[in-house]
This record gives structure tokens, sequence and C-alpha cells, in this order.
């Protein structure tokens, strides 16, 4: 458990805001200590690997990141226009599409159908989320789901000697609606994943906690740290080094400046690590090590479980 975790369960959260503690990091962890939510979710492997940029490309841009063993292409898609030339709707980015990714893929596992009625459990979902309903909130996340179901990506996976590849769809098909309150903008009420994506998402699911996600959901970069704490801490069988170049290569594309990376990265870091307190990390002038820790989701809990019930446990005494 990390020295926040013990610092709010020994003292309390008054005393924690007082302490030199990040106010964002304390409030975060105490709300997840207090959450009595059990809710999990569930991503494919490779975005907890190589994930989507934090900021808006230009609307014909493609987007490529490459990391230790992943290397993900996403291709902007386009729409048509009646009369005139298609235009590229961009490449997915922030927070919003990886909700929507989070949400798309959970309901897969759940249901175990490639189908997914996004329009009729939207605000359910964002409401569990603290998402507020209506506003530039809701444009966002039109405007990203928009891009998710039209963008084409590529995972391209190495295992040793070998590589292997994966270039598909994310959405096979999906079904528009016009939206009452914005005139002529579209929203999907219904999604079907790829037959290969999946497939993929089956044999490689990587469980996390709602309430983790909850706490960190306005924050791109925290929900990327997350997700890939989640995914590599438990498979270690010793403690693993990460330079500063590696992190900024996978994290921090969008900014230039090493020196600046590292600054936000130790903030980063600390909020991911208030959401999940049984990650083993430390950092150092290298960079971290990352040290063998329990997963956020106990190994006992079901693979498949409703993204809202209550079958999961956590691992954190907490």
């Amino acid at each position: 458990m990390g020295e926040v975790h013990r610092l709010l369960k020994e003292a309390g959260r008054e005393a924690a805001l007082r302490s030199d503690f990040d106010r964002r990091v304390v409030e975060a962890a105490a709300a997840y200590l207090a959450s009595e939510d059990v809710e999990i979710g569930f991503l494919y492997s490779g975005w907890a690997q190589a994930a989507l940029p934090h900021k808006r490309l230009p609307d014909d841009a493609p987007w490529q990141i490459t990391t230790e063993r992943v290397t993900l292409i996403v291709q902007p898609g386009l729409r048509a226009v009646p009369g005139g030339e298609p235009v590229s709707v961009g490449v997915p980015y922030g927070s919003r599409a990886r909700l929507i990714l989070l949400y798309l893929q959970s309901e897969a596992l759940r249901t175990n159908s490639r189908e997914i009625e996004l329009g009729k459990s939207l605000h359910a979902w964002l409401r569990r989320l603290e998402i507020p309903i209506g506003g530039k909130s809701m444009k966002d996340v039109r405007d990203q789901a928009e891009r998710l179901s039209r963008c084409r990506m590529t995972f391209t996976i190495k295992q040793g000697n070998r590589t292997g590849l994966v270039n598909q769809n994310l959405l096979d098909t999906s079904m528009f609606v016009e939206d009452d309150t914005t005139q002529g903008s579209l929203f999907i009420e219904t999604a079907t994943l790829s037959e290969m994506f999946f497939q993929q998402l089956k044999k490689h699911p990587v469980p996390i906690e709602e309430t983790a996600v909850r706490q960190i959901a306005n924050n791109s970069m925290a929900l990327d740290v997350y997700c890939w704490l989640a995914y590599r801490l438990h498979a270690l069988l010793e403690p693993m080094p990460i330079s500063w170049r590696a992190l900024h290569q996978q994290f921090g594309r969008a900014v230039k400046r090493l020196d600046h990376f590292k600054e936000q990265f130790k903030e980063t870091l600390a909020l991911a690590l208030a959401v999940y307190p049984d990650a083993e990390v430390d950092m150092h002038e290298r960079g971290v090590t990352l040290r063998p820790s329990r997963p956020p989701v106990a190994p006992s809990a079901p693979r498949l479980v409703a993204v809202g019930g209550r079958a999961a446990r956590r691992t954190s005494n907490g």
C-alpha cells in the first residue's frame, strides 16, 4: 500500500490534504478507498502497451506509436459528403475515446457478443463514470465515438524473433442516429466489434477496476499509465527498470522535451498509483522500476462479469 493510502487510513482525509501530497492525488486515493463499488471492466492487452494520442491531430493525419513490443498505427476514417468529396473525421484521441473503448470492450465480454447497444445504455454509463450528461461533454463523446467507428488500426506485436500483425477496423458496423439537440450531428446507437478484434480481446483481456477509472477519467495519460501497470506488474517475476526515454516514447509523444515530460510523468504516475494501492513502482534518476505486484482485480474473480456487476473483488486491503 502506498504512503498516501496509509496516511488516509491512519490520519484521515483532512490530515492527508494538509500534507505534502498533491491534492489531486489525495482526493483520488480517498475517493477510491471510500468507494464500495466493485465493478470491473476489460480492455485488449494491446491498448495497455500502445495507446491513442492525448491531443487532437490534424483530421487527415495518421497516428503511430512504437513501444517495446507493440507498434500501433491508427488511420483516420472518412465521412461521405452528399455531392462532394469525402472528408476525414480524424483519429480518436483523449480521455473520452479511451472511456468509449473501455465501455465497448467490457460490454462485449460481459455479453459475449460483438454487438453492443451504445445509445440505450449511454446515460447510465456516463453517470457511472461521473461524466456530465449534456453540453460540451456529450459533444466530445459523440465526436470520439464517430472517430472510433470509422478509423482503421494496425497492431504489430513482437514476441522474440516473431512478429504478428493485426490489421483491421475496430468496428464492423455502426448504426448512426440524428441527434435531436444538435442539428446535423450524428451519434452511434449500435456498434459491432470486428470479429478479429473481438477474438483478440477474448484471448488477451486486461481486467481493471471501474472505481479506479472513475477517479482519473478526465486524464488520458493517467488512464494509460494505470492500464499499463495493471497489465505489466502482476506478470513480473523480478524488478524491471524502465528508462525515461522508453517512458517518453510510450506516454509522452506530445511533450517534446524530455525534462518537461519527466515532471508531467511524475505527477501522472502519482495519480495512477493513487487508484492502484497494490502497485509497487519506484521512481529514480534513470526512470522507474516496476516490481512484481498484485493485480488490481483478483485472479479468482470471474473473467466475464457485468461492467455494472458486483462479482469482482479488490486485491487491496482497502
